[in-house]
């Protein structure tokens, strides 16, 4: 059972560098997202709906993964390793968060118009009126923000689960995955059917979040900034309970100051009593990102300890 934990973990990671995605049309996240979409319309009591989803949608997407992976370890134990791996490279992505974080940076100064478009795939903002900084930190939030939910929480699910069920890892990580899209599509305060998976989310995402923030502060060489005040105050801006810890951490080791116009402004200086930090330069910008892959091969050197015990 350990060893084929962290062999899966290992063929996740592995799957993730090569390819960064399964194929779009096979990938088991988009299928899932589309059964989310039929939720997603006018009813005529939306939160008992949403609660309904909450509560049966991820579960179906749960059962789905750890079934797969406890039906293959009936036939064979590596058999039910390279199932639990592709369960794994399914519902996390490192590689990706990367490239289109690298990618708006890249065009930032380049072909603003062309960044603005880029940022589409990383964050859900109005970008028509951001200019270059402005792109950038919008890049260096969401390679944060991104990193505990797309990476450490299925990742933490799956190794805290590993050493009881091979098959229940795999479902604890698609379950957290199954979540983290629930909220993504439909916990906007525009969806009345999105209250449940917004709160459902919330509560899910607390400790990763939050371990993502320790692991941004190990990643950039300062592993005692998220315990400071200064960062633990940023971390209560946005208004989630949970998104602003890892910019936070990474807003403090940069430093740059990230904002959202109208929503938030993580000004490291400003908050240690200084002068106001600068919004993230080209060289700030790359550096949050190599970061974050530190940061993201740490969560999963870790996972595969876990597992392995």
């Amino acid at each position: 059972m350990p060893l084929t934990a962290t062999a899966a973990v290992g063929l996740a990671a592995v799957l993730d560098a090569a390819f960064a995605e399964p194929p779009a049309g096979v990938h088991p996240v988009a299928r899932f997202g589309r059964l989310v979409g039929a939720v997603d319309r006018e009813w005529s009591r939306p939160r008992l709906v949403g609660v309904a989803a909450a509560a049966s949608l991820p579960l179906l997407f749960a059962g789905a993964g750890a079934g797969a992976v406890a039906l293959g370890s009936a036939l064979d134990p590596r058999i039910g390793a390279l199932l639990a791996g592709l369960v794994l490279f399914s519902t996390t992505s490192l590689r990706m968060l990367l490239d289109s974080a690298r990618e708006v940076v890249a065009e930032a100064d380049a072909d603003v118009d062309a960044a603005r478009l880029s940022l589409r795939s990383l964050a859900g903002r109005d970008a028509s009126a951001l200019d270059a900084a402005h792109l950038r930190s919008a890049a260096v939030e969401s390679v944060a923000e991104n990193l505990a939910d797309g990476l450490v929480a299925p990742l933490a699910a799956f190794a805290v689960c590993a050493p009881v069920s091979l098959s229940l890892a795999a479902g604890a990580a698609a379950w957290v995955k199954g979540v983290n899209t629930l909220d993504s599509m439909l916990g906007y305060r525009s969806k009345p059917v999105g209250w449940a998976p917004a709160r459902l989310d919330d509560a899910v995402m607390w400790l990763p979040a939050r371990l993502s923030a320790v692991l941004v502060a190990v990643a950039a060489g300062t592993p005692t900034l998220v315990a400071s005040d200064r960062v633990r105050s940023l971390a209560r801006r946005p208004a989630s309970p949970n998104s602003g810890w890892p910019m936070a951490a990474m807003a403090a080791a940069l430093p740059a100051r990230l904002t959202k116009p109208g929503a938030y402004d993580l000004d490291p200086g400003a908050a240690a009593g200084g002068p106001s930090s600068s919004l993230p330069s080209a060289d700030d910008a790359a550096r949050a990102v190599a970061v974050t892959r530190r940061a993201g091969l740490l969560a999963v050197a870790l996972a595969g300890v876990i597992a392995w015990f």
